[in-house]
């Protein structure tokens, strides 16, 4: 019975894959940076709505694999959103009750997604409380913890079988500069910065991985210091990205370079690229975008041209009450016209 639903279940979520893994390569040139093109592969496009959706898909299918899910498990996760959503997604595809342990600061909009999927949010005032939490609900509930934190970098597979690396590569085979300079990518997990890297390695490209890092967030210092045991005492302020822990799946000799982003240049870089695309994107594109334009200034300065890469990890419309608000961004974040300035 069980191994029934099992292939039941992976049948499913293959078939979802067929139906969702690829996603649009955007380019776009900026008349400041002659011979450097830029490009933005759209993960807001899946069905869940963001980069995310590809990890809870691994994530499900790595449990079903591990004998960890059964039917009518229930799903517990840690996440401060996105994941959170994509997860809920693939529980209501299973038919699977889920239960998303976050902070009480997640986006209204995320919250009413994970909702929409059946799934229930459970509320926690202390982002560092989440993985107790969600231990213990798991533990009661006699359900699993998908620790998205431990198992993100692997339950991908980060040498192909279509994972964002390979897609970002493939795609880009027949542009001007088919090998990238440099991918641009901030960590939440770490598994997609990860994957990212080991790929890389794997095919034995040029490019370079540049992390970039909100400013409360350890995994910057760690990547220096190579000290596990650092915390901060505050969480990040852009959902999704940074964290007050150094996680497991966080790989730090993958990474070429890392980058401490100000969450007010942050919300800068994400207000600059809504003008370029004319859409909005999420705050942690804009952690992304900040750092594609130091590596666009380095190239300038240098006289190089090439291909620069990062993700548009989710949309902006998730976020009206917060990102996009003035007067929460001036009370919680600040004045950004110093960083707008710099853009411009």
């Amino acid at each position: 019975m069980h191994s029934c639903w099992i292939r039941h279940a992976i049948n499913e979520i293959n078939a979802d894959f067929q139906r969702s893994a690829e996603t649009h390569l955007i380019r776009f040139d900026l008349a400041d940076f002659p011979g450097i093109w830029f490009y933005l592969k759209d993960e807001s496009t899946h069905p869940s709505g963001s980069l995310k959706h590809r990890l809870a898909r691994s994530l499900f299918l790595y449990g079903l694999a591990n004998g960890w899910i059964k039917q009518d498990t229930p799903i517990i996760e840690a996440s401060s959103g996105s994941t959170a959503v994509s997860e809920a997604y693939f529980a209501r595809l299973l038919g699977l009750p889920f239960i998303a342990v976050m902070p009480a600061s997640t986006a209204k909009r995320k919250i009413e997604q994970i909702t929409f999927y059946g799934g229930q949010c459970h509320f926690v005032d202390d982002p560092c409380q989440l993985y107790v939490e969600s231990e213990r609900l798991a533990r009661e509930l006699k359900g699993h913890f998908m620790d998205q934190f431990t198992y993100a970098e692997r339950a991908t597979d980060w040498r192909g079988n279509n994972n964002i690396a390979e897609s970002i590569f493939r795609q880009m085979q027949h542009e001007p500069y088919p090998v990238p300079h440099t991918l641009i990518m901030s960590a939440g997990t770490g598994g997609t910065s990860a994957t990212l890297g080991r790929y890389i390695r794997y095919q034995g490209f040029a490019t370079q991985l540049l992390v970039v890092d909100p400013q409360h967030s350890v995994f910057f210092d760690y990547w220096h210091q190579r000290d596990a045991s650092l915390t901060s005492t505050r969480g990040s302020q852009i959902e999704g990205i940074g964290r007050p822990r150094v996680e497991p799946s966080f790989m730090p000799d993958v990474i070429d370079e890392m980058m401490k982003v100000p969450d007010g240049a942050t919300l800068a870089a994400m207000l600059k690229l809504e003008k370029i695309l004319g859409r909005k994107p999420g705050a942690s594109t804009g952690t992304n975008f900040w750092g594609m334009m130091q590596v666009a200034k380095r190239l300038r300065a240098a006289n190089q041209q090439g291909a620069l890469v990062t993700l548009l990890c989710d949309s902006g419309e998730r976020y009206p009450d917060s990102y996009y608000q003035p007067e929460w961004v001036a009370k919680h974040i600040g004045d950004i016209t110093p960083w707008q300035r710099e853009l411009e």
